[in-house]
């Protein structure tokens, strides 16, 4: 498009400001003004908000020009085609064409009025010249101001609504709470700083001294001065004054006068429409009426029904007529209960009735002597029978008033309502009839239930103890440094065997083929021995072969244990006197030795070799190896499963069932006990039992859960040892209090069917000594008796 001259949109601006530079307006520039606005609002009728802007850079210039004086030729408005009538642009050109004639003709006429002008400023002064400018120069500022539409705000009720906030943009530094104010002792009550001299610490840890206050005088001295004054607050956070600005002062000056504070808030804003009221003629979508709108719902049809039913059944009252409550209320009575009983409230206690002496002339006896009211006086008043006196008065006008009815009345109030009241209902049980059935202890035999033989010998404390599977025969080992070979049946010492150091335990080779048992002795020390002379040629051959083959082997697989663990053959003097036919040195003390069922694997317990706590030996190829590579918590005790590939290892807190052929956890069982002392499997695998330092002996069924079945606690001092029977329904328990619990335990076939435990004999004999019991019990492989061994040096059997 070629660039146009001034359209009438410039041309009417430029003839506005053009009569503001005179100093008498002409009257035909205000017609011209009353016809623009009403060809705009014609315009604006039309068109809408149609903003139309054709010109360019080079209409900016004209523009200019014409208002230095320069006059130019108006240029017709340019043809827009905004709608396919030929009508409407016809009536746009006709309108178009008459605003040009009009503006032309105003055009010679300003420019005649200035050629009028600039010859009077030839005769006028040079001062007079100067006024006119400064007149000039004023009325284009007020020219200006009237087409910004600004006005001036009055003093301290300025609109601040009308700037133009800065956008928040969502980083940091738009957070209010980032805003560091000058005192940084955070938000601390400055109370706390009353009576010291600083208000506070900064980051460095330095005090912060209180600013200094000034006294009245100067206070009274600064109002006088400065004229911000009557607008300045002191701000106690910062400790120094805060000049009020015109919004805060303006919220301050709404709050006084009771309006909102916020000035662009319009409470009277008219109604939006969001949802018009008005009917739609047509659907919004052709979609067909679904079905459920012409039949009657049965979800409705059934919830009236059950509203029948409960009319019918009276649940439901129809118009039932309201409880009409009294107006009045009976004190004193006990009869009338206005409130209905609500199943929690419970009413409150009746006061105590008045006794013979509070009466005001009582009788002679119940009157107090001299003595008796010294007594009361010098009682704590919580420790009176009675907050009274008896006395006597001749009639009733002479009783005074009651003295401490005040504080009788308000601890009466503090009874009702602290007291908290509660309705327990009573139920006649008899406490028998609570405890379960449990069959008689005679129906239950055997089981061992006195003591049969003492095998006497030893001179210290007994800690181990072992029985061959055949059970001809025992071994113990004490803090004596001595081991004992005995016969069961007569209590007769076949054998001993001295060391350097104490015996931590014994354990016989299941295997009934192998003469074979293993000890631990002293720190780390384990000796596998077979007593010689004691068994047949047969068995000696066995063995002989079962603990050597493995010296002919080369080398062992795993290298750590082999650096730990050292597989040594003892001298042949020691070979033929004692038996001794190898030894296993570890590096920690060996506290447990237990043997797998088909006795070639033989496991030890290290608490303190923490990842080489539990070792796994096999005899026959003297190999070692560690089964975990990391241990979780302090391995008290293991266990081999009776019949499957399954190894129990005890911590403190819990007992860990592993898989040795999957080599993965299987289960860990939570036995709620602090520490954990002693482990033993059921024979047939499904059952364990714990016992625990804090006195209780826990059984748990596999198959149920991981937590105990029963908590046993029937000893008073921590549990030792216990013990499941190989073919009895029996289990025990010893104790550092010197007993030892039988308890008959039956587990069935039927997995619907719980297992039956009932104590069954308490059996007492061992002394207590240096807080030590019994230390550890083994039952017989075939008999129900039970071997013991306790701090005072006894080993005993109980038949």
């Amino acid at each position: 498009m070629a660039p146009k001259k001034k359209t009438p949109a410039t041309s009417n601006k430029a003839a506005r400001n053009e009569p503001k530079k005179q100093t008498k307006p002409v009257s035909k520039s205000s017609k011209r003004k009353a016809v623009e606005e009403e060809i705009e609002g014609s315009d604006n009728e039309d068109f809408g908000n149609v903003a139309i802007d054709m010109g360019s850079s080079d209409e900016e210039e004209e523009e200019n020009h014409d208002e230095e004086g320069e006059d130019e030729e108006t240029q017709a408005f340019p043809e827009i085609s905004l709608s396919d009538d030929d009508e409407d642009d016809e009536d746009f050109e006709a309108d178009s064409e008459e605003l040009d004639d009009e503006d032309e003709e105003d055009d010679e006429e300003d420019f005649d009025d200035e050629e009028m002008e600039e010859g009077d400023l030839l005769e006028e002064d040079v001062d007079e010249e100067l006024e006119r400018e400064l007149e000039r120069e004023q009325l284009e500022d007020e020219s200006d101001e009237e087409d910004d539409g600004f006005k001036i705000p009055p003093p301290y009720r300025q609109h601040y609504d009308k700037e133009k906030l800065p956008e928040i943009e969502a980083n940091y530094e738009s957070d209010s709470s980032t805003e560091e104010t000058e005192n940084t002792i955070g938000n601390v009550p400055l109370e706390w700083y009353k009576d010291l001299p600083h208000i506070g610490y900064d980051v460095d840890g330095k005090k912060i001294l209180k600013p200094a206050t000034a006294d009245e005088l100067d206070k009274f001295l600064a109002t006088m001065e400065d004229p911000d004054s009557w607008k300045t607050v002191k701000s106690d956070k910062e400790g120094k004054d805060i000049v009020l600005n015109d919004e805060e002062l303006d919220i301050i000056q709404r709050l006084q006068r009771g309006i909102i504070p916020d000035s662009t808030y319009n409470p009277y804003e008219p109604t939006v429409e969001w949802f018009t009221s008005k009917t739609e003629t047509m659907p919004l979508s052709a979609r067909p009426e679904p079905k459920r709108r012409f039949i009657p719902s049965k979800w409705e049809a059934r919830k009236v029904m059950k509203i029948v039913r409960a009319i019918r059944q009276g649940r439901i009252i129809p118009r039932k007529p309201k409880d009409e409550k009294p107006r009045f209320y009976n004190l004193w009575g006990d009869d009338d209960t206005p409130r209905e009983d609500h199943i929690m409230h419970v009413a409150a206690p009746k006061m105590k009735l008045p006794e013979h002496d509070e009466s005001y002339n009582p009788p002679a006896e119940y009157l107090p002597d001299e003595n008796e009211i010294k007594q009361w006086n010098e009682m704590d008043e919580e420790d009176r029978p009675k907050n009274y006196v008896p006395k006597k008065y001749n009639s009733l006008r002479h009783v005074p008033a009651y003295d401490r009815f005040m504080q009788e009345r308000f601890q009466r109030c503090l009874d009702l309502y602290l007291a908290p009241r509660v309705r327990k209902n009573r139920l006649n049980i008899d406490p028998e009839s609570l405890v379960p059935k449990l069959p008689s202890p005679k129906d239950l035999r055997p089981f061992p239930t006195h003591q049969s033989i003492a095998y006497e010998g030893h001179t210290a404390r007994i800690r181990a103890l072992s029985i061959h599977p055949s059970g001809l025969y025992a071994l113990s080992g004490s803090d004596d440094n001595t081991c004992r070979l005995w016969e069961v049946l007569t209590g007769r010492c076949l054998m001993m065997w001295k060391f350097d150091a104490v015996i931590h335990a014994i354990a016989w080779c299941p295997n009934p083929d192998v003469w074979l048992f293993g000890i631990s002795v002293g720190h780390g020390e384990v000796h596998l021995i077979s007593p010689p002379k004691l068994c047949s040629a047969e068995q000696a051959m066995t063995t002989d072969q079962f603990t050597k083959a493995g010296f002919a082997a080369t080398t062992t697989d795993d290298s750590n244990a082999k650096q730990t663990v050292s597989w040594m053959k003892p001298s042949e003097v020691d070979e033929e006197r004692y038996g001794y036919k190898v030894r296993i040195q570890h590096t920690q003390v060996v506290k447990q030795i237990t043997w797998h069922r088909k006795g070639d694997y033989i496991a030890t317990v290290s608490p303190d070799a923490k990842n080489l706590a539990v070792l796994i030996h096999q005899i026959t190829k003297h190999q070692t190896q560690s089964p975990f590579k990391r241990l979780k918590g302090l391995v008290q005790k293991v266990a081999f499963h009776p019949i499957k590939p399954i190894f129990f290892v005890a911590t403190q807190i819990y007992v860990r069932i592993y898989d040795l052929m999957q080599q993965q956890l299987i289960k860990t069982l939570q036995t709620s006990v602090k520490w954990v002392s002693s482990i033993d499997i059921h024979p047939g695998g499904d059952n364990v039992i714990i016992g625990s330092y804090d006195k209780k002996v826990c059984w748990f069924d596999l198959d149920l859960s991981s937590r105990p079945y029963k908590s046993l606690r029937y000893h008073t001092k921590a549990v030792r040892q216990v013990s499941f029977h190989k073919r009895y329904p029996l289990f025990a328990s010893s104790s550092d209090d010197g007993t030892i619990q039988i308890f008959y335990g039956m587990v069935y076939n039927d997995l619907l069917q719980n297992p039956l435990i009932v104590p069954v004999k308490i059996l007492r004999g061992h002394d207590v000594k240096d807080g030590l019991g019994v230390l550890n019990i083994e039952f017989h492989p075939t008999q129900p008796w039970i071997f013991s061994t306790g701090s005072d040096g006894s080993f005993r059997l109980w038949t």
